[in-house]
């Protein structure tokens, strides 16, 4: 497969990693839009929002519980923002979904 998340999560592309478990990777962004932005990906497939079914409902409450975790753990109690993006119109650029988690300054709205 040549999704650039699933080289990732498979090891074969470099990334820091800063958590994973049996059901997702945590990586820091390679061009971070605040001073912690970190990507929370699943380690199974799943191209877009529109591809998520009634199954994935427990790999996604983990993914946000998790972002959550690594909010705490980067100090982010002040503020945070959760994104996910969804095809090219909603800001989606890698077909793989994920969770943006960005702090560490205050953010604006709207956000682009």
């Amino acid at each position: 497969m040549s999704c650039l998340f699933c080289q990732i999560i498979e090891g074969k592309l470099p990334a820091e990693k800063v958590y994973e478990d049996e059901t997702l990777v945590a990586i820091k962004d390679i061009h971070p839009a605040a001073p912690v932005h970190l990507l929370l990906i699943p380690r199974r497939h799943i191209a877009t929002a529109l591809d998520i079914e009634a199954g994935d409902a427990d790999m996604i409450g983990k993914l946000y519980l998790t972002a959550v975790e690594l909010a705490r753990r980067e100090n982010l109690e002040a503020g945070f923002r959760i994104v996910h993006n969804c095809n090219e119109a909603g800001g989606q650029s890698v077909y793989h979904i994920h969770f943006h988690l960005l702090g560490g300054r205050k953010l604006g709205w709207p956000p682009g």
